[in-house]
Order: structure tokens, then C-alpha cells, then sequence
């Protein structure tokens, strides 16, 4: 009987330890939300726009009849007119900001005929040539505009836009809701279905306390800014889904004991597929070679290189296959006439236009002080700690491990997070000016999420010696809520600056 109660008593317990971290993060969220309260409504403005169009067309047909206007002449200027009318309507449009519109771009000019540019398929030139397909992300050179990602990502997108294209008649010039749906949720959606699977297995990998395993996971979910990126084509999410399931994969190869050769050639596709959305990744890449090479028997490696190779050389075919050349367009961005392929001017509907690169505005010119902007993508309105408190859990996670973990497997791992870590924020932090902009108008320093798994992996030690106290437990709890307010206010775009740096800008202490 009495072991019965202590069994009930400690399932109640955990329960209850779930109940509670769920509701603090959601706290957190609603709080967010309430911050970012705001009376913009697109949708009904575009919809009474679009119905005063009937009416408008009558007023001018019988103005058109009393002028004696020929009812063929009147008919083919109605026609006109209320073409122009539904395009000055329409205001919504599912592709959230420059940076995702410029891959969508790239997909239309691959799969739509009438977009295509004869002996340059990745040209976005008659794309872009449509009202509300602009973008400020693009390149030019060779006399034709591109968009300024790399291209493997926007060529898998354009795979499957073909099937829902010629397969089901779905165009983004006349379904881009439906089409935006699909896209997002096979590749935002689904793979942060595995993120969440990829977090939940490493957390029990290293812990048994319940609490500590549904903090992480509440965490993941709620309080970091991953899961608001994912209603726009990007390659920041996809970026950190490739490094959660490669830890995921690591720990299974290392710790796990298990040696089977397809193990390690899908590490090597999931880790280059990293490197070629989040370059700085690539020191993650040599970092988990260093590390099964000092942990497993050397000729099953191949295998790993031979994954990799195969992703690395489709980036680089697709590449050569876009522009002429292996390097990405933002390694062009500097030299004379026809080598910066920033430095241009175009042509949209007879009007000719700067490249915005030529003279950009506010945030995007860059902060002048290299230390301003360390104090800003660290603490300040960008920052990595004060917009995400959580990862204060991370700092005195990977001291406590480094200093108190045994196994050297998860010493090294801990170890290649601090590296790893380091090196990528230190190389954004020591960009040129022009390069200090804080990812632009987005919600966080969007640089930094695809560390987001390996920071998790980082707290644990952490939150092993917290979980053992009630205020230690409340400690983490409050941090949770802090971070999970800051994800919650970008509510329907990641495209739009930090609570803190609208807060600093309305008080005045900031002006860009």
C-alpha cells in the first residue's frame, strides 16, 4: 500500500512538474502578445477595396455613355480598369519580407515557362517584373538579376513547386496561399517535428529527471525564436534542424556504440546540408569529424566524408549552374564594375532603380562601433542573452560540465559547443561595417539559431543542479517565461525588430 501511494504520489508529482513549466511558458507567450497588441488589418482593408470595384466600374461606364463612348471601346475600358483596380487592391501576400521572397523568386523563374529567362534559368529578371514581387536580395551580373541566397535550397523548393505546378495546376501567381501552405509545411513544419524528436532523445540521453527533460523540451517549443521563422521560407530553421538531428545522430555513434555505415553517411548529408544554409556551421562539420575520429574505428569514417561530399557537390553544381562560378553571390561584394554584383541599377515596368545595396537605409548601414554592435548582438536590443535570458543557462552549463562531467565523450562534446559557439559569434561580431547589421529587420539575432540545439545540449549540467532546489527550479522557470515573452511578439512575422529594440527606439536611446 505504501509503495502504491509513493508511486501515484510521484506520478502526480511529475504531472504536476509538466503542468507547471507548460503554463510558465505559455505565460510567457500570451505576455508577448500582449506587447505586441497592434490594430493592423490587412485583410479587411484589401476585401473593401475589392468591393467598392463593382460600384467604381458603374460610375465609369456611365460616365463613359453619357461621352458617347462605342460599347466596344467602353467594355475594353472597363476591362482595364478593373484589372488595375484588383492589383491596387491586393495587399496580402503569404511571402513575409525581402529575404524569403527573393527564394520564391528563384523557385517561379525555375518551374514557370513564361518566367524563365532563355540561357539563364536561375534569372529572376521577369519575375521581380510583377507588383508584389519585389525584393531588395538580389545580385546582378552577366546582365541578369539573381537572387542573392545560394541556390541549392530555392532548387529543392522549385523540385516539388514543379509537381504542385504541372501535376496540379497550382501557380503562385494565382494559388500563393495554397502553395505557400504546402511548401512550409513540408519544409518549416515537418522538419521541426524532427527538431522537437531530435531534442527529446538527446535530453534523455543525458538526464532521467523529468523535470529537467520537460523543461528542455517546454523550452524548445515556446522560448526560442526558432519556431517564429516557421511561416517564412528561410534557411535559419532548417539550418538548426540539421544541427539537432546531427547531435542526435553523434550521440548515437558515439555514446550509443552503434557503427552501422548509413549511420555516418546520413550524418555527413545532414551536417553539409547545415553548412550550406548556415556557412559558419562548417566548424560544427570538422568539429564532429575531430570527434568521431578520436571515438570510432577510422575506415567506417568514409562514409561520413562520402555523405558530405555528395551534398557539397550539389551546392556547388547548382551554383556553377546559376552564376558561372562555385563561390555564392555574397563573395562578390566588393571590387570595380561587374565584380561587385551588389553595385547595380535595373528596371521595373519602365522605371529605372538603384540597387538598395547601393545606399542602404537605417539598420542596414551597418553599426560604425564594432563594440557597440558586440554589446548590442550580445545584451542589447539584438541581443543573444537579454532577448533570450534561457541561454544564461547555457553559459553556466558548459562551465559546470567541463568542470564536473567524467565521460570524455561528453566533455568533448561540451567543448566543441563552447568552440563552435565562439567562433561563429565572433566571426559576425568582426564583420566590416557594411556586414554589422544585425541580420536587418528581424526579431532576433537570426545568425545565432542554428547554435539553438547545441545550447540546449549545453544547459543540461546546469539544470541538473538547479532541478534540486525550489528556487533553483524558479530561477530557470522565470528565465523560461522571460524567453518565451520575447519569441511570443514577432505574432505573425519574424521579419520585424526586437520588443527591446522598439522600446530603446520609442524612448530614444537608439535612432538607425
Amino acid at each position: 500500500m505504501n509503495v502504491e501511494h509513493r508511486v501515484n504520489t510521484a506520478g502526480n508529482f511529475d504531472v504536476r512538474i509538466g503542468c507547471t513549466i507548460l503554463m510558465v511558458l505559455a505565460a510567457g507567450v500570451m505576455l508577448g502578445r500582449i506587447v505586441a497588441v497592434d490594430s493592423v488589418d490587412v485583410y479587411q482593408l484589401e476585401r473593401q477595396r475589392l468591393n467598392e470595384i463593382p460600384h467604381r466600374l458603374e460610375e465609369r461606364r456611365a460616365e463613359l455613355q453619357q461621352r458617347g463612348i462605342s460599347p466596344e471601346k467602353i467594355e475594353r475600358e472597363l476591362e482595364r480598369i478593373e484589372r488595375a483596380l484588383k492589383e491596387a487592391a491586393a495587399l496580402r501576400r503569404p511571402f513575409l519580407s525581402a529575404n524569403d521572397r527573393s527564394r520564391w523568386c528563384t523557385v517561379r523563374a525555375l518551374v514557370e515557362p513564361d518566367m524563365r529567362v532563355p540561357g539563364a534559368p536561375y534569372a529572376i529578371d521577369r519575375v521581380i517584373q510583377e507588383r508584389l514581387w519585389d525584393t531588395i536580395d538580389m545580385v546582378k551580373h552577366d546582365g541578369h538579376l539573381y537572387s542573392s541566397k545560394p541556390p541549392l535550397f530555392a532548387t529543392l523548393v522549385a523540385a516539388e513547386y514543379w509537381v504542385l505546378y504541372h501535376g496540379f495546376g497550382l501557380t503562385l501567381a494565382d494559388y500563393p496561399y495554397q502553395v505557400a501552405w504546402v511548401v512550409l509545411i513540408t519544409f518549416n513544419w515537418l522538419p521541426m517535428l524532427i527538431y522537437f524528436w531530435s531534442i527529446q532523445r538527446l535530453v534523455e540521453r543525458m538526464t532521467a529527471n523529468p523535470w529537467i527533460q520537460l523543461f528542455v523540451i517546454g523550452s524548445a517549443c515556446f522560448a526560442t525564436f526558432l519556431t517564429t521563422f516557421v511561416n517564412t521560407l528561410n534557411n535559419h530553421l532548417p539550418g538548426a534542424v540539421c544541427a539537432a538531428v546531427a547531435m542526435e545522430l553523434t550521440a548515437r555513434i558515439v555514446s550509443d556504440g552503434h557503427r552501422r555505415w548509413w549511420l555516418f553517411a546520413l550524418l555527413g548529408v545532414v551536417m553539409a546540408l547545415g553548412v550550406t544554409f548556415e556557412l559558419p556551421s562548417l566548424v560544427l562539420w570538422l568539429l564532429l569529424l575531430l570527434i568521431l575520429v578520436r571515438f570510432v574505428c577510422k575506415p567506417v569514417l568514409i562514409w561520413y566524408l562520402i555523405g558530405s561530399a555528395a551534398v557539397f557537390a550539389a551546392f556547388f553544381y547548382t551554383n556553377w549552374l546559376a552564376h558561372g562560378t562555385i563561390s555564392p553571390p555574397y563573395a562578390h561584394r566588393s571590387g570595380g564594375p561587374g565584380e561587385n554584383w551588389y553595385d547595380y541599377e535595373y528596371e521595373v515596368r519602365g522605371r529605372k532603380i538603384d540597387s538598395y545595396w547601393r545606399n542602404p537605409v537605417g539598420i542596414d548601414k551597418g553599426e560604425e562601433s564594432p563594440w557597440v554592435y558586440a554589446f548590442h548582438v550580445l545584451v542589447g536590443h539584438h541581443g543573444i542573452f537579454s532577448l533570450t535570458p534561457l541561454w544564461l543557462l547555457t553559459l553556466a552549463g558548459c562551465w559546470w560540465g567541463l568542470r564536473s562531467w567524467h565521460r570524455p565523450e561528453e566533455r568533448l562534446v561540451l567543448l566543441a559547443i563552447v568552440v563552435v559557439s565562439v567562433i561563429c559569434i565572433a566571426f559576425y561580431i568582426l564583420r566590416p561595417q557594411a556586414d554589422r547589421s544585425y541580420g536587418g529587420m528581424t526579431c532576433c539575432f537570426r545568425w545565432a539559431l542554428w547554435l539553438i540545439p547545441l545550447w540546449f545540449y549545453g544547459m543540461v549540467p546546469a539544470l541538473e543542479r538547479l532541478a534540486s532546489t525550489k528556487w533553483g527550479r524558479g530561477l530557470a522557470l522565470f528565465l523560461a517565461a522571460a524567453s518565451a515573452m520575447s519569441a511570443a511578439y514577432p505574432t505573425w512575422n519574424p521579419w520585424t525588430h526586437p520588443w527591446l529594440y522598439q522600446w530603446l527606439e520609442s524612448a530614444g536611446w537608439i535612432s538607425y
